[in-house]
């Protein structure tokens, strides 16, 4: 009794909590961890506009992710360490040299439970709640460990250098963007983002990477004014025009003068008809120059979503695109930009507004040439390359190395090509499936 009362005093219970203490610091830095790096910064941003200081704090220990895993590493290496070696010691004093296995079963069972699996759970649960709660004693953490963090940082990235390994301190392991991309394509083979909720946010993200030559309208299909007709006949071709805006040239189409506006015109118009005056004496007056707009121009290399902003800053929905020899390439309106967001927008206007894609009942897509890939893509799910070429058949083009005539057929990148229409030089009609389609 006297040897068992001896290993039991006062020094092997204050061990035994001691570990408990440990335990539960581990559980916290397991925790911390988890809720940190799970927690979304938008919704911590939302709680930070809400008054939350703890939220404010998550988001600036946040940012130097490298740190602060460091620094909760270093801790929770360090409470993990220190309570096996005590329980080691504890259990050693009571079975003897046995209780070296016997701490290793123990401790691995209750840091895996209590200071692994259970604090990760809840953390991963309640990621924002949980890092607000944390937020602030593991800034006292970061400040406390941040010389050894810093030297620990400096001899990995030594270490990483020899292997050819370079490290950027503030790159992120992944991008933003990509992470709500892969989020919305996740969402929706789950079946919880729709297809068209999807390829709106995906489409705003995209503005940045693309260029207004990809989406603007060929300058072969430009409908323009000649500056030098007769009033009449001015007025009657922007009567019949489905468009508002039409450029005004000069002598020669690549000669862009101004843009009228079929408002600004009718109004200079309306002031030369009197009462009493006839309409024929009333036209010859009218001089179009004194009623366009100043032509505004842009480089065909403009990514999109500076053109957007352009756009809105200028108050103006209409650019003409020249490449780097000033040569008229197309032109962009604010309405073409939107329509790679929320795709086409048709109104009264439009002719016939007809859908591009027709579906055969052979599981063929009659298409036009002229259609883009990417509205292609995001029509059919597919992943048809769009680096060399905007337009469909730009791609078969350029893939054939050559004008396909009439009823050929090619095979490229899983799929088949066969051209069934052309008007000189210019493919106007395809007709597009899978190979696998074919093969059944």
């Amino acid at each position: 009794m006297e040897a068992e009362s001896g290993l039991l005093d006062a020094a092997f219970w204050m061990t035994a909590l001691s570990i408990l203490g440990l335990l539960m610091m581990s559980a916290f830095f397991s925790g911390s961890e988890t809720a940190l790096t799970a927690a979304s910064r938008g919704k911590l941003r939302a709680a930070q506009d809400k008054g939350n200081k703890g939220a404010a704090l998550a988001l600036t220990i946040t940012e130097d992710s490298e740190r602060l895993i460091g620094s909760v590493l270093l801790g929770n290496n360090l409470v993990n360490i220190l309570a096996t070696s005590l329980a080691t010691a504890l259990l050693t004093r009571v079975f003897g040299e046995s209780g070296v296995a016997l701490a290793t079963l123990v401790m691995t069972v209750l840091v895996l439970i209590f200071a692994e699996v259970l604090p990760k759970t809840y953390a991963i649960t309640n990621p924002e709640t949980a890092a607000a709660y944390v937020a602030r004693p593991i800034t006292v953490i970061v400040k406390v460990f941040a010389p050894v963090v810093s030297a620990v940082r400096m001899l990995v990235r030594g270490v990483l250098r020899i292997f050819g390994v370079r490290t950027d301190p503030d790159s992120h392991i992944l991008a933003v963007r990509e992470e709500i991309a892969g989020a919305l394509q996740l969402g929706h083979s789950e079946g919880v983002v729709q297809k068209e909720d999807r390829d709106r946010i995906l489409g705003a993200l995209d503005l940045g990477d693309r260029t207004v030559e990809e989406i603007m309208l060929h300058r072969s299909g430009i409908e323009m004014i000649n500056g030098d007709a007769a009033p009449q006949e001015i007025l009657e071709q922007c009567l019949e025009s489905s468009h508002t805006r039409l450029p005004v040239y000069r002598d020669d189409p690549e000669n862009i003068i101004g843009v009228i506006h079929a408002k600004d015109l009718l109004r200079a118009m309306y002031k030369l008809v009197g009462e009493d005056q006839a309409m024929a004496t009333a036209l010859a007056e009218f001089d179009i120059s004194q009623v366009m707009m100043k032509p505004y121009f842009i480089p065909d290399t403009t990514s999109l979503d500076d053109q957007m902003r352009n756009f809105l800053r200028r108050r103006t929905h209409f650019a003409l695109v020249v490449d780097e020899y000033g040569a008229l390439q197309g032109l962009i309106t604010l309405e073409d930009i939107l329509e790679e967001i929320v795709g086409e927008i048709t109104d009264e206007f439009d002719p016939d507004a007809e859908h591009p894609i027709k579906t055969a009942e052979d599981g063929h897509y009659w298409i036009d040439g002229a259609m883009t890939i990417r509205d292609f893509n995001r029509a059919t799910d597919w992943v048809l390359p769009d680096d060399e070429a905007n337009t469909v058949a730009g791609l078969v083009i350029h893939e054939a190395q050559m004008i396909p005539t009439v009823g050929q057929v090619f095979s490229f990148h899983g799929f088949r090509f066969e051209v069934i229409a052309r008007e000189n030089n210019r493919i106007t009609k395809l007709k597009v499936r899978p190979l696998e389609t074919v093969a059944a």
